[in-house]
């Protein structure tokens, strides 16, 4: 297929759920129960509730949403600290638009630019190195953060700086890494997954040999998927046709953007400018050993953690906030407590909800409120 609009076809999409159907009758019967399928990106859920995919599927066939939001495991913490940096005198913050409104225990960094620090919303890190270049008498810090999608362009930018001797660019870096992300899924008592659906994104990166170890050692299939509707149903297709023939795999549907050895010039830059920290805190998991990377003491001089005194505080989510049972998969958006009531995207009190790959966000846009609530209220009674 050329087009996007051939990925979204009903005649291909009514095949696909037929089959779909099918194997599921045959998996079921083997298991003697629903079936439970991660989409860990972010972006694929956002893809299940746009196009309606989930009211699609049999009903023994349950989707469960996973930690792929970058911004969405972002710890309270760690947004202070970028407040703190953001409202030192002579400093330009830079940062993605989804980090603008994820709120910190005391405001977020829209709220501090409302207040008159120096926010500045850019779309590629190479930006802020521009925003640099026109202010040399200003610090300007750029907020990295993402899984290894964002990580590439992020060290290109800070050897970039190297090689123009700008030394008034640093970077907060809070790049977080996908792999153990998903081992700490899986060494969770309250696991209850079947099969994954990979990151695209994060896979035309690191390739797909990275994941083997889920099916080699938890006897989990992952198919990588792409983002279009008929990507998830045919990654979805392929996952039950594996567990319908008792094999257990690591397969990529999204060959045609994802190599299966990966981005050998992006990893190339990763390993060059970023080492692996020891643990690194996730909101709503807790601290995961290997999770995230710093910079290596080569580029010590660009690394914000270095240049400024930060708070660096644990600071734990409102209680009424269940991000991490959502980020996990044990409940769904819409039974948390304050899903679409004290939580909407105009007042959030998790990430979940502001983030564009949240998954509290894809439910309250695509979602019937209405329905949820009456449901959430039922399960309650």
């Amino acid at each position: 297929m050329k087009y996007v609009d051939e990925f979204r076809d009903p005649e291909k999409a009514t095949v696909l759920l037929a089959a779909i159907g099918e194997l599921t009758q045959s998996v079921v019967r083997e298991l003697r129960r629903p079936l439970h399928i991660m989409e860990v990106c972010g972006g694929h859920t956002h893809t299940i509730f746009r196009y309606g995919i989930a009211n699609m599927l049999p009903a023994e066939i349950e989707l469960v949403h996973g930690p792929g939001c970058p911004v969405c495991v972002l710890p309270m913490g760690q947004v202070d600290d970028c407040v703190a940096i953001a409202e030192t005198p002579g400093v330009i913050f830079t940062t993605f638009g989804d980090a603008m409104r994820v709120p910190g225990s005391r405001k977020s960094l829209l709220q501090a630019k409302a207040e008159g620090a120096d926010v500045r919303m850019v779309y590629s890190p190479l930006d802020t190195l521009a925003i640099a270049r026109d202010n040399p008498k200003r610090e300007v810090v750029f907020f990295g953060l993402g899984f290894e999608t964002t990580m590439p362009s992020t060290a290109l930018t800070v050897l970039q700086a190297e090689a123009e001797g700008i030394a008034n660019f640093s970077l907060f870096c809070n790049h977080i890494t996908i792999v153990p992300t998903i081992k700490a899924i899986l060494d969770s008592p309250d696991l209850r997954i079947d099969a994954f659906l990979g990151p695209g994104h994060v896979s035309m990166v690191i390739g797909t040999t990275p994941y083997e170890f889920i099916a080699r050692h938890y006897r989990r299939p992952l198919v990588v998927a792409g983002f279009e509707p008929l990507d998830i149903l045919h990654s979805i297709w392929l996952v039950l046709k594996q567990m319908n023939e008792g094999r257990c795999e690591i397969e990529n549907q999204y060959g045609r953007i994802a190599p299966a050895e990966g981005n050998s010039a992006a990893l190339h830059a990763i390993a060059q400018v970023f080492e692996l920290r020891e643990f690194f805190e996730w909101r709503g998991l807790g601290s995961i050993d290997h999770s995230g990377v710093r910079m290596r003491a080569p580029y010590a001089r660009y690394d914000a953690e270095r240049k400024f005194a930060l708070p660096a505080l644990h600071i734990a989510d409102p209680k009424s906030c269940q991000c991490g049972e959502v980020l996990k998969g044990v409940i769904k958006p819409w039974q948390c407590k304050v899903f679409g009531a004290a939580c909407t995207p105009e007042t959030p009190l998790g990430a979940l909800m502001v983030s564009s790959e949240g998954a509290c966000a894809a439910y309250y846009q695509y979602g019937d409120l209405e329905g949820l609530r009456s449901k959430r209220a039922a399960d309650a009674a």
